[in-house]
């Protein structure tokens, strides 16, 4: 049923059941008292007798009447032998009748007063005898005859309120069963969302100064157009949005509709997709239909790639219902017919499986790439997402972004609201930095499991795990500074080592790539050297460094014995293009790649056994202040790697704690100016392996592909998630134990 269907039956009911309850009152509150017809006669018999005497004697006075009333009425009841006690109700006594109505059956007699009648009697015959109502008539009270064959009003407003309910339920079964046909004819209706009233705009969207002014001239063209016609110039018909997940992709399309005022239809590609063949082709040309009926206006379709896939690598071949729908959206965009004032904009993260068709200039004329933002930009984007929240004096957004390097706008929208979240958990009216800090880690990896018990054994065998992590990240030039190591349970990690880059470089050199590694290993080394024994925390960690190892040799051209040559293994798994696909190359290659990823990694792995042997006493230290503190940051890392002892370094801590309310951010602060003050002997010194090669930092190199890293590297060198997701060393923490790759 409709809703405007349902509004219509629940007024229509309501007004029903309201007369009902009406005319059942009236009914009800009005009706007469019924009594015998022997009664009902007697006192019409003295009703005309008061009427008599009243005529007798004219202007006395009232007591003389109703002396006479009372004669009348002693005389009456003596000719019919019974006194008022003898049968008649006492509330009969003064009742008198001035008027009498004979409707079929029944007499009704009515009093003077307010209320239309008050008494009737029901004749012992279908009319009374012409006899009584003679006897009636002789008394003076007047008599009126109703027909008998009339019937009475409410039973004819019943009657009709009847009848229009009838026809009310009955036209309500007809619209249900007419919109059944309805919806089948609509099937093929677009589901396009329309507004016409957006209020997003370029100031809302911060962090992508480039992305808003190649955006811009599409909105200056819907504002007027006639300033581009008159210089021969065509703005682009399609617009397509690339990025990783949560950059702002659907933001920019709302807050280019919101600043040209125009009409903005979004659609999601699986709309168009149905079961049944030729429904999405059928939605796609409505879509366009409607668009142009609004022109100008923005169509934006968001996640193309579920329609727009290259075509023909399908199963269904060419009459599969996608396929049939991408050729629609082909015509519509540039076919036979023009829709010049109706721009196309659509957003995808997979870019490389679209059809070639769909990008060709014509359709999609702009390429526009939103990429992470910058350390710039997520201040901005930070101020952006606060605006309406109440924020404590002492915030720095500028550390806030430099500690969130590879967070998305999304990522950066959920830190906040984290914060909030807290904050409002503990009772205060003012967000401040430790809310932001936990929040900053709950994005990376979720909220602590401190009452999650963890046995002794458990414990310190994180202890060594995490420990080794963070030596090894502290000697291995090119690693990222820790900031912060913990055996606390947050997520699905029993512990984390967490490292943060200076500076947003997006470029991995042969050496950095190679420390990454060496690192990477540092938790399943300590595990090896200490307990004498491995465990599964450490499976990730492998899966991590065999990634990197094995695209450092088939993409990045970095091993010396299989060359300058990719051999396409980092393209992200696309099955209907790789069903008619052969491997590239022979099996003697692949053997050859094979042994060329075990070498680096053994490689590297001997390299952490021995930074670890050397540096032994550091890891039995630093795990012993794990397991009596559970978390330790940059500048206990520091001390200890200097050669304080466990003693020294709690009490450091110590020292610290008692600073209560100090600002969390002020540890990542010192840290980092302590870099930059030319803290170099911590690197330098006996600490950091002297005269191999690997050890002297050199010029980044870069990897065969661009600098902005690609939707192909996502699993390493672009963000995943909510967070950075790069397996740079941002977080290293082993599977079950910790998971590396994400900051």
């Amino acid at each position: 049923m409709s809703k405007r269907s349902k509004i219509i039956l629940a007024v229509v009911s309501v007004a029903l059941i309201a007369i009902l309850c009406w005319i059942g009152f009236s009914m009800f509150s009005n009706r007469a008292q019924e009594i015998n017809f022997t009664q009902f006669s007697k006192i019409v018999m003295r009703s005309g007798n008061v009427q008599a005497t009243d005529e007798g004697t004219g202007d006395t006075e009232e007591e003389g009447a109703q002396s006479g009333e009372q004669s009348g009425a002693s005389q009456l009841n003596a000719s019919d032998g019974t006194q008022s006690g003898d049968g008649e109700k006492d509330d009969l006594q003064n009742v008198v009748f001035v008027r009498i109505v004979v409707d079929g059956y029944n007499c009704y007699g009515y009093e003077e007063g307010e209320r239309s009648y008050t008494y009737y009697s029901t004749g012992p015959t279908p009319l009374v005898s012409s006899v009584t109502l003679q006897e009636w008539s002789d008394t003076g009270v007047p008599i009126e005859y109703e027909d008998p064959n009339a019937g009475s009003i409410w039973s004819s407003v019943i009657s009709m309120l009847g009848i229009v309910l009838i026809a009310v339920i009955f036209w309500v079964i007809i619209s249900q069963t007419a919109g059944g046909g309805s919806k089948a004819l609509s099937f093929g209706k677009t589901k396009a969302k329309i507004s016409t009233n957006i209020k997003v705009r370029f100031s809302d969207v911060a962090g992508a100064d480039e992305e808003k002014a190649e955006l811009q001239e599409i909105t200056e063209f819907l504002k007027n157009p006639q300033k581009f016609s008159d210089l021969g110039a065509r703005i682009p018909k399609g617009v397509l949005l690339v990025g990783p997940p949560g950059t702002g992709k659907t933001l920019f399309a709302k807050a280019v509709a919101g600043e040209a005022g125009v009409p903005f239809f979004s659609v999601s590609g699986s709309d168009f997709v149905e079961m049944y063949v030729g429904v999405g082709a059928s939605r796609v040309r409505d879509l366009f239909d409607i668009a142009k009926r609004n022109q100008p206006c923005i169509i934006f379709i968001d996640e193309i790639d579920a329609v727009g896939r290259e075509r023909g690598a399908g199963l269904g071949g060419g009459s599969d219902e996608r396929e049939q729908t991408l050729n629609q959206i082909l015509v519509q965009m540039d076919g036979f017919e023009s829709n010049e004032a109706v721009i196309v904009m659509a957003a995808t993260n997979r870019s490389d499986v679209l059809d070639p068709a769909l990008m060709r200039p014509g359709r999609f004329d702009r390429k526009i790439m939103v990429n992470l933002p910058d350390v710039k930009g997520r201040e901005a984007i930070l101020r952006v997402h606060a605006r309406n929240k109440p924020l404590a004096s002492d915030v720095n957004f500028k550390t806030v972004a430099r500690m969130t390097s590879g967070f998305s706008g999304a990522d950066l929208e959920n830190l906040l609201n984290e914060a909030a979240i807290l904050t409002a958990r503990e009772g205060k009216k003012l967000i401040g930095n430790l809310e932001l800090y936990e929040g900053i880690n709950r994005v990376i990896r979720g909220p602590q499991k401190k009452s999650h018990v963890v046995t002794e054994s458990d414990k310190r065998c994180t202890a060594y795990h995490e420990s080794g992590h963070a030596i090894l990240a502290q000697v291995c030039p090119q690693c990222d500074p820790v900031q912060e190591v913990s055996i606390i349970p947050r997520g699905n990690a029993a512990g984390y080592t967490l490292t943060r880059p200076d500076t947003d470089d997006q470029d991995y050199s042969k050496n950095k790539l190679s420390d990454l590694i060496c690192m990477i290993l540092g938790g399943r080394v300590a595990e090896e050297l200490v307990i004498k024994d491995v465990t599964t925390g450490a499976s990730n960690d492998l899966q991590k460094v065999s990634s990197i190892a094995r695209r450092m040799v088939t993409e990045w051209g970095m091993s010396e014995k299989v060359g300058l040559i990719s051999y396409g293994e980092g393209k992200p798994v696309f099955i209907g293009r790789q069903i008619g696909s052969t491997q590239e190359y022979s099996d003697t290659t692949a053997a050859l790649i094979d042994e060329e990823v075990h070498r680096i990694i053994s490689e590297q792995h001997e390299r952490a056994v021995r930074i670890l042997t050397e540096n032994r006493a550091v890891l039995d230290n630093m795990a012993r202040v794990l397991v009596e503190r559970e978390t330790i940051y940059n500048e206990e890392v520091v001390m200890l790697m200097k050669g304080a002892d466990a003693k020294e370094v709690l009490a450091a801590m110590d020292e610290s704690d008692k600073k209560s309310g100090e600002n969390p951010f002020t540890r990542f602060e010192r840290s980092a100016k302590h870099r930059q003050d030319g803290n170099k002997e911590a690197q330098e010194g006996d600490l950091r392996e002297g005269g191999t090669p690997d050890s002297v930092p050199t010029e980044p190199q870069a990897p065969t592909e661009s600098a902005a890293p690609s939707e192909a590297e996502a699993d390493f060198t672009a963000p995943s998630d909510a967070a950075d997701g790069k397996a740079d060393g941002r977080e290293q923490a082993p599977s079950d134990k910790e998971d590396i790759g994400r900051f």
